[in-house]
């Protein structure tokens, strides 16, 4: 292990997931390894009708105040309340701090494309129908655009989009932005909102989704034999990133420190990925050696696990081949599905608690018996375990590889 090297610190969270609204109860769901997908009454009648929503919120939970929500998509609103309390969770207030050095970066794959939906069936009865509010509900910059709205951050601001990938790539920018300069205090993380009728066909079209129409809670099972594709997710995720130093002079608490970023691309197929992962294997060896690693520091792997037949096998191939040491593997899809663009922020976010808490949750309907690969996947109930070093990957239709490494402070 080495120094802080180009390091920053993870100092805040916030959490909207399937399995809990805010930080706390998101972990405390994905700990249980209980599924959250269910039937789901906006996809009645479809080939696949379940999806994994996140709960109903609470008058303040959900609160967005000023007469604003209105005007925002739903995954503006999901990363402008995870956001709020992710500066809540690290010491910092909005009022007082100087908003031209708070930087923004948040990812989103679809963005507001539930909203363009339900806009389309309107416009069928007239124009006059549509939403005038429905460009900034739709647009992908529009949950960093909101965020910067509420907070009052006047720093550098980026919307990433590279598919299921979006979220993590938004924490890589992020920290290059840090370690520039730029900014003394990141926001980052990511957004997701587009389980609609359309979408979830679409996805279910291409084979992508589990057919388990008669049993949802059992229908996510990453890394088992008997997978037969993802659960669609909605969710949102975002970190507050600061230099190490900063950090320490804050004297504020690090949950971990965002120490590699290892990317590539496929250039291979536009929804499958290269055989064996030897080009995500790039991104992964990058993320390592970035971080002043080696691949034998891996403790934990917090894998993309999408619970599809073919991401799932070569992922797998991807952690023997890389990490023959054995690390342990958890994929927080079993419990909360796929956010898609949200999804790298989360599991940045729940990698970053597995450090923090030496707890790294299970895969939910897993088994022993039903494992499909020799990995060490955590089954059954959480393991106490001391990460000095955690992987989190992300893989994303068109070949986008992001691999970030988290270390204990």
């Amino acid at each position: 292990m080495t120094t802080d090297g180009r390091a920053v610190a993870v100092t805040g969270l916030g959490l909207i997931t399937p399995a809990g609204v805010g930080r706390d109860a998101t972990w405390e769901g994905v700990l249980r390894g209980e599924s959250a997908a269910a039937q789901d009454h906006q996809l009645k009648g479809l080939p696949v009708d379940f999806s994994c929503r996140v709960p109903a919120m609470t008058p303040e939970q959900g609160r967005i105040g000023g007469g604003k929500a209105w005007r925002m998509g739903r995954f503006s609103q999901l990363a402008v309340l995870a956001a709020r309390e992710a500066v809540a969770d690290a010491g910092l207030d909005p009022t007082t701090w100087d908003g031209a050095r708070v930087a923004v970066v948040i990812g989103s794959g679809l963005a507001g494309a539930a909203h363009l939906e339900e806009q389309t069936l309107r416009l069928q009865s007239g124009a006059d129908l549509v939403s005038p509010v429905l460009i900034p509900m739709l647009i992908s910059n529009m949950a960093a655009g909101e965020v910067l709205l509420d907070l009052g951050a006047r720093g550098p601001s980026l919307a990433t989009e590279t598919a299921c990938a979006s979220g993590a790539s938004a924490l890589a920018v992020a920290r290059d932005l840090l370690l520039s300069g730029a900014c003394d205090i990141a926001v980052a993380g990511g957004a997701e909102a587009a389980i609609s009728p359309v979408v979830t066909t679409g996805f279910q079209r291409m084979g992508a989704l589990s057919a388990r129409t008669d049993d949802p809670a059992r229908a996510s099972r990453p890394f088992a034999d008997d997978r037969d594709g993802f659960v669609i997710a909605e969710g949102a995720a975002i970190l507050v990133l600061e230099r190490t130093e900063d950090a320490r002079a804050r004297g504020t608490r690090q949950y971990a420190q965002l120490a590699g970023v290892g990317l590539s691309s496929d250039a291979h197929h536009p929804t499958a990925p290269a055989p064996g992962g030897t080009v995500a294997e790039v991104a992964l060896r990058g993320a390592i050696g970035g971080a002043g690693l080696v691949p034998a520091d891996i403790d934990h792997v917090n894998a993309h696990g999408t619970s599809t037949p073919l991401n799932d096998r070569t992922e797998a191939e991807l952690i023997a081949r890389v990490l023959p040491q054995g690390p342990t593997v958890t994929s927080a899809k079993g419990v909360i599905g796929h956010s898609l663009g949200a999804a790298g922020a989360i599991e940045a976010a729940l990698t970053a608690l597995t450090i923090h808490h030496s707890t790294v949750p299970p895969i939910a309907n897993l088994t022993t018996d039903n494992l499909g690969f020799p990995l060490d996947c955590v089954v059954d109930r959480p393991r106490q375990q001391t990460v000095r070093a955690a992987a989190s990957h992300s893989f994303g239709f068109g070949g986008h590889n992001v691999v970030l490494v988290l270390r204990a402070p």
